[in-house]
């Protein structure tokens, strides 16, 4: 694929059924991937998520694309920083479809979340990325990420779960 094709970038309105369509296929897309799981959006998911995410004020959503192709997604929760006191923005999920990897997407999508984020004066944004994911590593140390440590000694964040 030519990477003289156009991307653009725009913020999902969760209401419109349409766009919330293209974004939970998106989703399902991601969780396809080796680095999003490997298994399909469960349908009840899926209807979930069309129901919730309207009602999550401190969610955004991004659809990419290139030319009029949905090419990728992210979807983005508002925090707080209490060390900062000002608000952050951590990127939940963010992928670009295979076909389209190479043509600047994740760029994109990272600018348009870092020119959101400004919007409401944040002092961040964070995300959380496989080990094993190179690319997806790759493309976040680009744009200026890294891993977080507080002081030298302190060590590296690590991100921890925990299922109820």
């Amino acid at each position: 694929m030519s990477k003289d094709k156009t991307i653009r970038v725009c913020l999902v309105d969760y209401k419109d059924p349409a766009q919330m369509a293209l974004l939970i296929d998106q989703l399902n897309h991601y969780a396809l991937d080796a680095m999003g799981g490997g298994e399909a959006l469960e349908e009840a998911v899926k209807a979930r998520l069309a129901v919730d995410l309207p009602q999550q004020a401190q969610n955004f959503s991004l659809l990419a694309f290139v030319d009029d192709e949905c090419a990728g997604m992210t979807n983005c929760l508002w925090g707080y920083s209490t060390f900062a006191a000002s608000p952050l923005v951590n990127i939940h999920d963010l992928c670009v479809h295979p076909q389209y990897r190479g043509l600047g997407v994740s760029t994109a999508l990272l600018q348009a979340i870092e020119d959101h984020a400004n919007t409401r004066n944040a002092c961040k944004v964070t995300l959380e990325v496989l080990g094993n994911n190179h690319v997806a590593k790759g493309a976040y140390s680009n744009f200026g990420f890294k891993a977080y440590e507080l002081s030298a000694g302190a060590g590296k964040a690590e991100f921890w779960q925990k299922y109820l």
